[in-house]
């Protein structure tokens, strides 16, 4: 019998097999896809063609991250952020340099003190417990747009700080509660890292893509890991749990769930979770989130003087465009992200006609050399069956005053893993990594202790 089932073969649930691994402790990795990665997809097109269609980027201070790239001698590389950037806004495409774009002096005034808010009051929450704040039942009680239709006094000002901020959280504003805002901005160090290229979370890409890493992580207990193996039903007796799914059972002393809360949230267990548990799952909803791939021969708009990056209010079906080139720039690749009710509506449209929209755009920003591509692609983990959305849970208003840490505590011999357990880069690929780690040394602590 092994000691430890993961469920879950993204980067947490690897992460916490990792850890197991090496301290030779029996575990099987269950995982209810045909692949490794879980938010992280990289989809090879041909051999020196691949598309990041999920999880793509590495920042300052996910040091997890950059250990492991070094310890499997990974290469990462810079994110294209040279040149002139656009903004799409009001149906005028102007271009401008920097983070801040080409505004009127008051929508400029009134953007600096919004963005300076919001970093001023994340820096007093306690990002182990942002429910103990002060003021978190006011903060928990009003949205994310509440908070920006309050502060924002003019339309400049507000389209840009929403597409922004909606580029963050995968999500609309009026879904997530200023106090998650905050606590999240807290958890990725700052509002500026979270929305940065210099400096920031979208700093580096790993050279083959971001499931690479997450393959070489596992690759010494494969014969361990169990595909399309979606489980339905945990059942503890005796101080042995039974995990099963269609055609299989296999039995334990400890689990580790390592998927999203929505999918947490349709395992029957017996005994039953607690209910502040079953109820806050109830209530994390995934954030929506398409990605859109324009590829060509080479990236042009870096000789025309551009960076590739593009922003655009509710005009536009994509908040946000990078270069999301290879490192030796063998192809031009345009990455465009489309989000929350713009995603509904752009996927709604048949692929050819997704394919022309982006076009158009790409031909309005960066002229007739954007006409001719390769090919064009697109993905969205909201219609994956084992992901159902991207980038993380999101806490509605009430949740976090409501339940606090019952997300992420162990229950009855059930640790928790996945980016929403932690409390350190909540919602990134460095999340999901600590937050595994967490589960399986928190494991490893508990097998010492005598029995009582």
């Amino acid at each position: 019998m092994n000691q430890v089932i993961i469920i879950g073969a993204g980067f947490s649930g690897v992460a916490a097999a990792k850890k197991l691994h090496e301290a030779a402790i029996p575990f099987l990795l269950l995982e209810a896809r045909e692949r490794l990665g879980g938010r992280v997809y990289t989809k090879q097109i041909s051999e020196d063609l691949y598309l990041d269609l999920g999880g793509q980027w590495i920042g300052p201070s996910q040091d997890r991250m950059y250990a492991l790239c070094k310890s499997y001698s990974l290469e990462y590389f810079e994110t294209y952020d040279q040149g002139y950037n656009v903004l799409d806004l009001k149906k005028q495409v102007k271009k401008f340099k920097g983070l801040i774009p080409n505004l009127d002096l008051f929508s400029l005034i009134n953007l600096d003190f919004v963005l300076k808010k919001l970093e001023r009051l994340a820096k007093t929450i306690p990002e182990d417990s942002p429910w103990l704040h002060p003021k978190a039942l006011e903060f928990d009680q009003v949205s994310l747009a509440a908070f920006v239709a309050k502060h924002c006094k003019t339309k400049s000002c507000q389209k840009v700080i929403t597409l922004a901020l909606e580029t963050v959280f995968a999500a609309e504003l009026n879904e997530v509660s200023l106090l998650h805002a905050l606590f999240y901005f807290k958890s990725g160090r700052d509002l500026n890292t979270l929305i940065n290229i210099k400096n920031g979370a979208q700093l580096h890409r790993i050279a083959g893509g971001m499931q690479t890493l997450v393959e070489r992580m596992a690759q010494p207990f494969m014969e361990q890991i169990k595909f399309n193996h979606p489980v339905d039903r945990i059942r503890k007796e005796d101080g042995v749990f039974t995990v099963k799914g269609e055609g299989f059972s296999y039995k334990a002393k400890k689990i580790i769930m390592a998927i999203p809360p929505i999918l947490a949230g349709k395992i029957n267990f017996h005994p039953m979770l607690s209910s502040a548990k079953r109820q806050v799952m109830d209530r994390i909803a995934m954030g929506q989130v398409g990605k859109c791939f324009m590829v060509y021969q080479k990236p042009f708009w870096r000789e025309s003087g551009f960076s590739g990056q593009a922003f655009a209010d509710e005009h536009s079906p994509f908040q946000s465009m990078f270069d999301a080139s290879p490192k030796e720039a063998d192809f031009g690749i345009m990455l465009a992200f489309t989000i929350g009710n713009r995603a509904k509506a752009y996927f709604e449209n048949t692929k050819e006609k997704r394919k022309a929209i982006m076009l158009s755009k790409l031909v309005a920003y960066f002229g007739k050399d954007a006409e001719l591509p390769m090919l064009y692609e697109d993905f969205s983990m909201t219609d994956e069956a084992w992901s159902r959305g991207c980038y993380a849970g999101i806490y509605p208003t009430g949740a976090w005053t409501g339940f606090q840490d019952a997300y992420s505590k162990t229950e009855n011999d059930i640790y928790w893993a996945g980016t929403e357990a932690s409390k350190v880069w909540f919602g990134y690929i460095e999340g999901a990594v600590r937050a595994g780690e967490t589960a399986a040394g928190n494991i490893l602590s508990d097998l010492k202790q005598p029995l009582q």
